[in-house]
């Protein structure tokens, strides 16, 4: 509950800071075609050492300006799931993290390396598209392999890119983004009773990304 109450008064805050944020997006310094960046979410990892909720997640974005409206990019991330992905806002997910009672069996650690495309719509205001095919280790509370699979995860983001500085390269994109998983193998039986009782999507997920063009 912390942790969504210091994203929803972040995102609100720099959304304050963008009524400000006139320039268009391709007056930027032309030089500066590259950019990397990370979810500030991944954060509020640090310090909770191996809590049962820590996802241990791990993000990274290495993008190109192929001109002043379409990036494209790689993406590498890592994380560690303790309930389904698909349990919805609505759903009651803050109270289900609280009580517990979804949570798997052990966990379900997925990485892997993906693309994205993203779009400059008006100024600042962005979409973009990102597939990210992830390799699935489930492990069970002692981190002892229990099986291995794949997934094939999606995600879909409407987001603000702001730049501060004199040359415009630090910059945050606070964004709301939903995702799905299309493919999804191998799950072991007792992961796969909780994931079914939810749905293969998540959707409108406030995050706030971090970055720096070079």
């Amino acid at each position: 509950m912390k942790k969504l109450v210091i994203i929803c008064l972040t995102l609100c805050t720099f959304n304050v800071f963008a009524q400000d944020n006139t320039e268009s997006f391709s007056n930027n310094d032309p030089g500066f075609k590259y950019r990397a960046s990370f979810p500030a979410i991944i954060l509020a990892n640090i310090g909770e050492g191996g809590q049962r909720t820590n996802t241990q997640h791990i993000e990274l974005h290495v993008k190109r300006e192929l001109d002043s409206k379409n990036i494209i990019g790689v993406k590498f991330a890592t994380w560690r799931l303790f309930q389904p992905m698909g349990i919805q806002w609505w759903d009651g997910l803050l109270d289900k993290i609280d009580s517990e009672t979804e949570f798997y069996p052990g966990y379900l650690r997925e990485t892997g390396i993906g693309i994205s495309y993203q779009r400059m719509l008006w100024k600042g205001l962005f979409a973009s598209v990102e597939v990210l095919p992830q390799y699935k280790t489930y492990l069970d509370l002692n981190d002892k392999k229990i099986a291995n699979g794949f997934k094939l995860y999606t995600s879909y983001h409407l987001g603000y890119h702001i730049a501060f500085g004199k040359k415009k390269r630090i910059f945050i994109e606070p964004q709301i983004h939903c995702q799905n998983w299309m493919f999804d193998t191998n799950t072991p039986e007792a992961f796969k009773q909780l994931d079914n009782k939810w749905k293969s999507y998540f959707l409108f997920e406030p995050n706030l990304y971090v970055g720096i063009k070079f």
